[in-house]
């Protein structure tokens, strides 16, 4: 099966197809699905969208960016929701350079997993209610959807070095993400180096961060963001398949 799907637009779209729960099951090929911004789509790439089948679109963007950059095409084709887990913009372009990279963005992870406890329960009950497959995206699809896809796989008991190496594999589209920002902003010079990046070790601290403030990453789950058990079961039962 193919975990990277190829469009012209688009340059980090996958499968979460695949990974192996701790119980010995696997997340079902095209399912759910990541992707920087359905915005985007076009032509082409509009068709291969909709040979996917594709039925729930969730877009963690704030509604800023919708209104500007756009929503998917014809929404009212799906089931659209609008989650903004990320309550608090800073400009990734202009991080100072002297600064930690891979610090400073576990931090704004942690402002994130903080502040976007209800949208992001919104996410997980809505894809745990999906009548078919479902996509969650943000604008490169690296840091937000990052996140949840790496709060999903932990919810399903997806192995830590399974997340990371999900997490990891923006990387491969880091070059096409710089050179988008560089065509959108012609006239301000990128100053961070760390623009695009998705290192496994970004995810590694967000996750060693989750176990320091709340035990576990499960119990932020459940006890912060409140997924409640019925829901966890519906996500497992929506995702997970045997052999």
């Amino acid at each position: 099966m193919q975990r990277h799907i190829e469009f012209e637009r688009l340059h980090n779209f996958r499968d979460l197809g695949g990974y192996t729960a701790a119980d010995g099951r696997t997340i079902a090929w095209g399912r759910l699905y990541r992707s920087d911004s359905l915005g985007k789509l076009r032509g082409s790439d509009w068709d291969r969208f909709l040979e996917l089948g594709i039925r729930t679109v969730i877009d963690l963007r704030y509604p800023s960016e919708i209104a500007s950059r756009g929503a998917v095409p014809e929404p009212e084709r799906f089931t659209y929701a609008n989650f903004s887990i990320e309550h608090r913009p800073y400009d990734q372009a202009a991080i100072d350079p002297a600064v930690d990279p891979w610090r400073y963005l576990a931090d704004r992870f942690a402002e994130v997993a903080s502040d976007g406890v209800e949208e992001i329960r919104q996410v997980f009950e809505t894809v745990a209610d999906s009548d078919g497959p479902t996509v969650f995206h943000c604008a490169a699809g690296k840091d937000r959807t990052g996140f949840i896809a790496a709060m999903v796989l932990s919810a399903l008991d997806i192995s830590e070095d399974q997340i990371l190496t999900d997490f990891a594999l923006t990387e491969l589209a880091t070059a096409q993400l710089i050179a988008e920002w560089k065509a959108a902003n012609p006239n301000r010079e990128l100053t961070w180096p760390g623009y695009g990046r998705a290192p496994a070790a970004v995810m590694r601290l967000v996750l060693e961060d989750l176990t320091a403030t709340h035990e576990s990453t499960s119990r932020y789950l459940t006890r912060n963001v409140g997924i409640d058990q019925k829901v966890l079961d519906r996500l497992r039962d929506q995702l997970l398949i045997t052999g």
